[in-house]
């Protein structure tokens, strides 16, 4: 009997039964409001979690790549992510993409170059916490320097795949030798050297310092640089935490992906709030987390959330993100916007007449005083 009391079981209060078939106990562990959901939970609302656990990974000699797209989580059909390592000297080799890939340096550092159709060049190094864009169309290449690195990308269409990129070793296996001969003015013994397929992820050495491999263009540098350090601007600091916003009011070249990073201490929840121009997108980095989404029409539905898991949150549903451990909750929100936008409940009901919300909600003074004029993204959760 002991040893069942540590099994989790479908049962809140006189509701629910013991299971008595096997079951998979270990996720159940994790989706605690899921087996045994909250009373609040009610009706039927799309499934908003998947992890990248659960996908198949691409290995590599040089690192590895595991996708979430609209396949793996249908309701996310307008972003798609990859989350991908590479050892140190790896490159992931030169290509390009019809979609727009923004990028969080989760561990290590990298280099990374671009050239747009100008002929105007980007070469940079990444650190961790740094976010990089590269707009659709335009080529790029990573490669990992000391230590290596691992990064999330996330593109701009749900049916987006890693596998189906534009790669320059791909396209010459696949042209005939005698154009590529005369398109580069060279021989056929050298085009005969050249891959006979795509290299995608391969081993090299670490490259030497920045400055060696800057290579200068005639007609100069990217106008808007396509890397930005999101950790050394100011965050955003309230009682339970703090968010750091990167869109294009302040990363200039990122126009189609918004985002922030949300950091919840402890005993905090990132506030009840939606987002009034489109989906939201999260990928959680570090703690563990438990939202309620409020779909309308008395819908809800709670999700258990951890480390290298996927949420979302589809257009204006209103939703909270509480820290369920005894460690600091990392987490990304991520927007197909050129802007960040939320609406925050607390500050709506301050900026209404006081009578007008007391009038809907059936409470005193005691509830009204208590209101914020002021945005507080991230509070301390008062479990009484």
């Amino acid at each position: 009997m002991e040893k069942n009391k540590s099994i989790p079981q479908p049962i809140r209060g006189e509701k629910g039964a013991e299971t008595k078939i096997p079951h998979n106990v270990e996720r159940d562990r994790q989706n605690p409001d899921m087996l045994a959901p909250p009373e609040t939970d009610h009706g039927t609302v799309s499934n908003m979690k998947f992890s990248f656990s659960d996908v198949h990974n691409r290995l590599e000699k040089g690192g590895y790549a595991r996708e979430v797209t609209v396949r793996e989580l249908p309701i996310s059909d307008k972003l798609a992510s990859v989350n991908m390592r590479l050892k140190p000297g790896a490159i992931r080799e030169l290509h390009w993409h019809k979609e727009a890939e923004w990028a969080y340096m989760l561990y290590g550092k990298a280099r990374i170059t671009s050239v747009d159709q100008d002929g105007r060049n980007f070469i940079e190094d990444v650190k961790e916490g740094d976010l990089w864009y590269f707009p659709s169309g335009l080529p790029h290449s990573i490669q990992a320097l000391e230590d290596g690195c691992e990064f999330l990308l996330v593109f701009d269409d749900g049916s987006f795949s890693e596998n189906s990129t534009f790669q320059v070793t791909d396209w010459l296996a696949h042209t005939p030798d005698e154009v590529i001969a005369a398109n580069f003015g060279i021989s056929k013994d050298v085009v005969a050297s050249l891959p006979d397929k795509e290299k995608y992820i391969f081993q090299e050495v670490i490259p030497g310092c920045l400055e060696k491999d800057k290579v200068e263009s005639p007609n100069g540098t990217v106008p808007q640089s396509f890397s930005y350090n999101l950790l050394e601007q100011e965050p955003i600091v309230s009682s339970g935490g703090k968010v750091w916003i990167a869109d294009s009011t302040n990363f200039k070249a990122s126009k189609t992906i918004a985002s922030a990073l949300v950091e919840v201490e402890p005993g905090g929840i990132r506030e009840l709030h939606w987002h009034p121009n489109t989906d939201e997108w999260q990928y959680y980095i570090s703690g563990q987390a438990k939202m309620t989404v409020f779909a309308s029409d008395g819908h809800a539905r709670t999700f258990n959330y951890q480390a290298g898991d996927v949420g979302y949150v589809p257009f204006a549903m209103g939703h909270y993100v509480q820290n369920t451990g005894d460690e600091p909750l990392r987490f990304l929100e991520i927007f197909k916007d050129d802007h960040y936008a939320d609406v925050s409940l607390n500050q709506w009901l301050a900026l209404v007449p006081e009578e007008l919300v007391r009038q809907h909600l059936d409470v005193g003074s005691e509830f009204t005083n208590m209101l914020s004029k002021e945005k507080h993204p991230v509070v301390k959760f008062d479990k009484k």
